[in-house]
């Protein structure tokens, strides 16, 4: 099997997940509305976890399948990608990094910030985003289950997320250091973005250098001639780092947009989810939340 198959054959297999529930944790049946009501409210809270047994679960899932000797599926836990098909006789590794989605939440919070240049050099890794909800019948109680998948290819995440940012002057996305040379715990892939401070520097004068390096440059570039323009250009202007830089939910990829609104559209107890998400997030009054809550206890 090539690098290819692999990566096809285990994309293949985490579509396969939906519907499964992670028998990891249950939330027991609110024994009151009272009790309900908070609870609709703090759900949430259990995002980092459920997405950590996610993960275990896609690896043990991947690895019931045959392999042929090739090799099995790790997690790697840091490191990117998530789980990575560790072999000797495949080479580069194929790999899938996994974003978990709680659509109660106010967006896909997961971000995604690894440089285009790890696709140059291993293009076999994939990105699999999994939602998850309660038990849907019981929306707020019972067992975490996936409710829909989507995988797409690692590199085209990172280029739509560079296309959608990158706007110089006003934004700028920077590449990591060169760390290659550096010990595994200590090499940086994560890119950056950064805004203009026009509040601190001049953006007339800003845009005048950026025109004059060309139409071409205004698209991004991973490349190192490119990068040290823009290192300049930093040198030269106040910029600061944005902390919401990389979300998911706002790079504008066309496949992840349509899986969301799929699943934002999905119908539970007469409800989208993205009315649920609405009514849970407390930005309805209480007694509507209180009427709704209701009919699910």
């Amino acid at each position: 099997m090539k690098e290819s198959e692999i990566l096809a054959l285990a994309s293949n297999s985490i579509n396969d997940l939906t519907d499964k529930i992670i028998d990891v944790v249950d939330i027991k049946r609110p024994h009151s509305i009272d009790y309900a009501m908070n609870l609709a409210k703090v759900v949430s809270k259990l995002s980092p976890l459920i997405g950590n047994m996610i993960e275990f679960t896609t690896v043990d899932l991947l690895n019931e399948k045959e392999w042929k000797g090739l090799g099995k599926w790790e997690r790697q836990d840091p490191g990117f990608p998530d789980a990575t098909f560790n072999s000797t006789k495949v080479v580069p590794n194929p790999g899938i990094e996994i974003k978990a989605w709680f659509p109660f939440a106010t967006e896909i919070t997961a971000r995604f910030k690894e440089s285009q240049n790890i696709f140059k050099e291993n293009p076999f890794i994939n990105v699999a985003l999994i939602a998850w909800l309660p038990e849907p019948e019981y929306i707020i109680w019972g067992k975490p289950q996936i409710i829909g998948t989507l995988v797409v290819s690692g590199d085209s995440v990172a280029k739509a997320r560079d296309t959608h940012y990158h706007k110089p002057p006003q934004y700028i996305v920077l590449e990591p250091e060169d760390t290659r040379e550096r010990t595994g715990n200590l090499q940086q892939t994560n890119t950056n973005g950064f805004k203009f401070q026009e509040d601190k520097s001049n953006i007339q004068d800003a845009t005048r250098i950026v025109r004059s390096w060309g139409a071409d440059k205004l698209f991004y570039n991973p490349d190192e001639v490119y990068q040290k323009m823009l290192k300049i250009l930093q040198g030269q202007f106040v910029y600061r780092l944005d902390t919401n830089y990389a979300k998911i939910d706002r790079i504008e990829h066309k496949e992840i947009e349509a899986f969301k609104t799929k699943i934002e559209n999905t119908i539970f107890h007469g409800k989208t989810i993205k009315e649920w998400s609405r009514l849970l997030s407390g930005k309805v009054d209480d007694t509507i939340l209180r009427k709704e809550i209701k009919t699910i206890i």
